[in-house]
């Protein structure tokens, strides 16, 4: 019974959330060892394709927090020093009102292996000559505007 409470109030809650809130942000984190030869993905259980970790700004925290937040969750990546902002994306798919920051985090360390959990199913590192055939083509278009110096559009 106070699952079925709870499932309601966090319904009735996300229904308000998008009828009064003009705008959400979230912060995406591309990190990328030393030397540029790998990166850190991960593989949500409930959508398609590798990506990069990241989550929703809570009221109350900066997107770095946010960020901070979100790889130790996603990855047990500890940053250790400041990520660099690299875009501000508009990202259309999600919602009209929806925006990513995405940063670039090159000053880290994992404190563990990751343990797949109900949201991720997977998270690792990857050789960047070696990508997973199924990451999401988002994820791969950041990485050529990164590393590649592709043109950065404002759509995610």
């Amino acid at each position: 019974m106070v699952e079925k409470r709870s499932k309601w109030r966090h319904r009735l809650f996300h229904t308000y959330f998008l009828l009064r809130r003009p705008m959400t942000l979230g912060a995406r984190g591309v990190v990328i060892d030393e030397g540029e030869k790998s990166v850190f993905l991960i593989r949500h259980t409930y959508v398609p394709g590798w990506q990069f970790p990241g989550g929703g700004v809570e009221p109350g925290h900066t997107v770095e927090q946010t960020l901070a937040k979100e790889l130790m969750e996603e990855g047990n990546i500890e940053l250790t020093g400041r990520p660099q902002l690299f875009a501000i994306y508009h990202n259309a798919h999600a919602s009209r009102r929806d925006h990513v920051a995405l940063y670039v985090c090159r000053s880290f360390r994992q404190t563990a292996p990751f343990l797949s959990n109900r949201e991720i199913a997977e998270a690792r590192f990857f050789r960047l000559d070696a990508l997973p055939d199924d990451i999401t083509p988002s994820t791969r278009r950041r990485l050529a505007e990164i590393l590649n110096g592709a043109e950065v559009p404002l759509a995610w």
